[in-house]
């Protein structure tokens, strides 16, 4: 994976918002994908997905093993900015078949199963925004394979002003 991506900073904001994205994401992976918890399975959700809401089954399977796959690389803090961001594109779709019903989300229960709101839905695509946007933060494995020693940093900078030089040199005069 590119350094950049593994990039972040030693902050504790990322990482509660990595470790709350894994916490609530990896129950219904293990429901949708693994049948744990009282789910389907893997081929029941994705019937369910195909048939019933009408996602694309290629889709849907990458949506399924997103779910599953996604929140033990933030648990671990590997990868996470491309973790959050599938759980952005995965948030996204669950949005849309939950648009028709409004904002709020079935606090009292007294709508029928899958008619809540998406506020839900908002909130974790701003949790993974955060994990995006700034990495998977403090105690992650991004944050132990992204640093760098002062030697390669020098490298990097000498490289830098080396490429810039040759860009000037080659324009016309």
């Amino acid at each position: 994976m590119p350094p950049r991506l593994l990039r972040t900073a030693d902050d504790p904001g990322p990482t509660l918002a990595r470790l709350t994205l894994a916490l609530v994401f990896f129950p219904h992976g293990a429901q949708h994908v693994l049948g744990w918890l009282g789910g389907y399975g893997f081929q029941g959700t994705l019937h369910w997905m195909t048939a019933t809401l009408g996602f694309p089954a290629p889709l849907a399977g990458l949506a399924l093993v997103t779910e599953l796959v996604a929140p033990l690389a933030l648990l671990v803090g590997l990868g996470g900015r491309v973790a959050a961001l599938g759980l952005v594109g995965l948030m996204l779709g669950a949005l849309s078949t939950h648009w028709s019903n409004g904002f709020f989300m079935n606090w009292f229960g007294s709508l029928p199963a899958g008619q809540e709101g998406y506020e839900y839905h908002i909130l974790a695509i701003a949790l993974a925004g955060t994990v995006v946007l700034q990495g998977s933060g403090a105690w992650s494995l991004d944050g132990l394979l992204g640093r760098r020693s002062p030697a390669s940093e020098a490298e990097v900078r000498r490289a830098s002003a080396a490429e810039a030089t040759s860009r000037r040199a080659a324009l016309p005069a």
